[in-house]
């Protein structure tokens, strides 16, 4: 299955919640209709199994996850111990191009990605362009030495972002100091419907 490539604000809508990293005053009047001509008639009860769908779909939109990438993350935490809802988060916030986003080393996810795709960040000094690297505790991530020279990146590094509590950042490098707790993220998903979904 093809990653989306369609009209971002439409996507929003059809999960009834802002996937973007951005926002409009358009989008957030319009958030609560589902796209299309019959979108205000569409209003019906869902399923159990509708419900934990539509959690998992809001999941796949905000961190630009394909199907096969999203469920090999969901295989993995149920062999592990633990929490699995809050396991299933510190993956998707652990992979490079979240943390490169989390970061403030780019306006986007998207962005996030193709800065690592095109070979513009840097794990430990080194070159890394797989966006679902698993950036582990300790490893730093920096952006490249012509990326630091890019106008764009070079605005977004004038601003302060708010720095979630495992990650610190100093100027051009950021580094993830232990794994992600499901305290640490505000989700507008339900990490356990989720998993509910995928043991059926």
């Amino acid at each position: 299955m093809a990653r989306y490539t369609g009209p971002k604000h439409k996507l929003a809508r059809r999960e009834g919640i802002n996937v973007l990293d951005k926002t409009s005053n358009s989008l957030l009047r319009r958030l609560s209709v589902p796209p299309g001509v019959h979108g205000k008639k569409r209003k019906k009860k869902m399923s159990e199994y509708g419900l934990q769908m539509r959690e998992k779909q809001k999941a796949k939109a905000i961190y630009g996850l394909l199907e096969k990438q999203f469920k090999g993350l969901v295989d993995r935490v149920s062999t592990q111990t633990g929490d699995t809802g809050e396991l299933l988060l510190s993956l998707l916030e652990t992979r490079l191009d979240n943390v490169v986003y989390r970061l403030g080393f780019s306006s986007s996810r998207f962005m996030s990605r193709q800065l690592v795709s095109h070979g513009h960040i840097l794990v430990n000094g080194k070159k890394m362009s797989i966006p679902s690297y698993q950036v582990k505790v300790d490893e730093v991530v920096s952006l490249s030495p012509k990326l630091q020279k890019n106008s764009q990146i070079a605005k977004l590094l004038e601003d302060t972002p708010n720095i979630l509590p495992f990650l610190e950042r100093q100027a051009t490098t950021g580094k993830l100091l232990r794994m992600p707790k499901g305290a640490d993220i505000e989700v507008p998903f339900n990490t356990q419907q989720i998993i509910e979904y995928y043991s059926r």
